[in-house]
C-alpha cells in the first residue's frame, strides 16, 4: 500500500497536497509520494501516470483506499473503470445517520466544520445539507453510481458494523476478495485498536438522533433494500418499517405501468 492511506487523486485534481515524506519508510515510497504531489497539481487526469505509481509493486497486491471517492461523479468512475477492467472496488457502508455524525464530529474537532449547538436539531440539519456531508451519507447512491461500471464480480460492499463487532474476519474476508493470503500477517496491530478513541466528540443527544432519522429515513429504508445484509436491520434501530417502504414502492411501480401503458 502507499504509505500514506489516503492519495486523494481522483478528486482533488488542481490541488497539490503536500508531501509527508516523515511517512515513507524507503526510497519506493518517498518517490510515491512525490509522484502523487505532482499528478495532483495537473488539472487533468492522467490514468496511465497514475497507473505508474504502483508499478514498484511487482507481483503484490496493490491500492488506494480513499473514502472521498465515493462521491465522485459517472464521468470519472467510468474513465477509471475502463482504464483498469480488472479493478476490484471495495466500498465500506454504515448507517448514514452514525456516518453523518461521525463527519461532523470529525470536521468541527478539526476546524473543517463550524462549532454549532449540536444540541439544537435544525442546526444539525443545517449542516447535514453541507454537499461534502449530504453526499457522503447516501450509500444507497454511492453504491448505485459504482455498479453501473464495475462488474459485478469485482465489486463488493462491506459493513461499518462488522468491522466494530468482528475486524479479524472482516479483514479476512476482504483479503479473499482481493485474491490475498488471509492467514499471512500484516503489521503489529490488534483488531480492536482505534487511534480515535481518546479524540472529543460530539454527543449525540437522542432527540437530535431522533430528528436525523427523520432526516435519513427514506435512505435507511433504500439501504435495507438495495444494500440488504447488515443494512436491512438500520431502519429498525429507529423504529421505521419496512413494510411502508416496499408498499410505496409497489404504489410507483403500478403508477409507472399505468403510465405507460397509456402512452403506449
Amino acid at each position: 500500500m502507499p504509505p500514506v492511506k489516503e492519495l486523494h487523486y481522483f478528486n482533488e485534481l488542481g490541488r497539490a497536497r503536500p508531501v509527508r515524506s516523515a511517512r515513507a519508510r524507503d526510497e519506493t515510497g518517498r518517490k510515491l509520494l512525490e509522484n502523487v504531489r505532482f499528478l495532483s497539481a495537473r488539472s487533468h487526469l492522467d490514468l496511465e501516470d497514475y497507473g505508474r505509481l504502483f508499478a514498484c509493486k511487482g507481483s503484490r497486491i496493490s491500492g488506494d483506499i480513499t473514502p472521498a471517492y465515493s462521491m465522485l461523479n459517472d464521468e470519472i468512475i467510468e474513465r477509471v473503470v475502463n482504464s483498469f477492467p480488472n479493478l476490484k472496488v471495495i466500498f465500506l457502508a454504515r448507517d448514514p445517520v452514525e456516518r453523518a455524525w461521525s463527519q461532523l464530529s470529525m470536521g468541527v474537532r478539526l476546524g473543517m466544520i463550524d462549532k454549532f449547538d449540536a444540541t439544537d436539531p435544525e442546526e444539525v440539519i443545517c449542516n447535514l445539507l453541507n454537499p461534502g456531508v449530504l453526499i457522503r451519507s447516501h450509500p444507497s447512491k454511492i453504491v448505485a453510481r459504482w455498479k453501473r461500471y464495475v462488474r459485478p464480480e469485482n465489486f463488493r460492499i462491506y459493513f461499518f458494523d462488522d468491522l466494530k463487532e468482528n475486524p479479524a474476519e472482516l479483514r479476512r474476508s476482504i483479503l479473499r476478495f482481493l485474491g490475498g493470503d488471509p492467514d499471512k500477517p500484516s503489521g503489529g496491530l490488534k483488531p480492536h485498536d482505534n487511534n480515535d478513541t481518546a479524540q472529543d466528540k460530539l454527543r449525540l443527544t437522542a432527540k437530535v438522533r431522533d430528528r436525523m432519522a427523520q432526516f435519513f429515513e427514506h435512505e435507511l429504508k433504500a439501504c435495507a433494500s438495495e444494500l440488504g445484509a447488515r443494512a436491512k436491520s438500520w431502519p429498525t434501530r429507529y423504529g421505521f418499517s419496512l413494510l411502508l417502504y416496499f408498499w410505496d414502492l409497489l404504489d410507483d411501480s403500478i403508477d409507472l405501468f399505468f403510465w405507460c401503458d397509456w402512452i403506449c
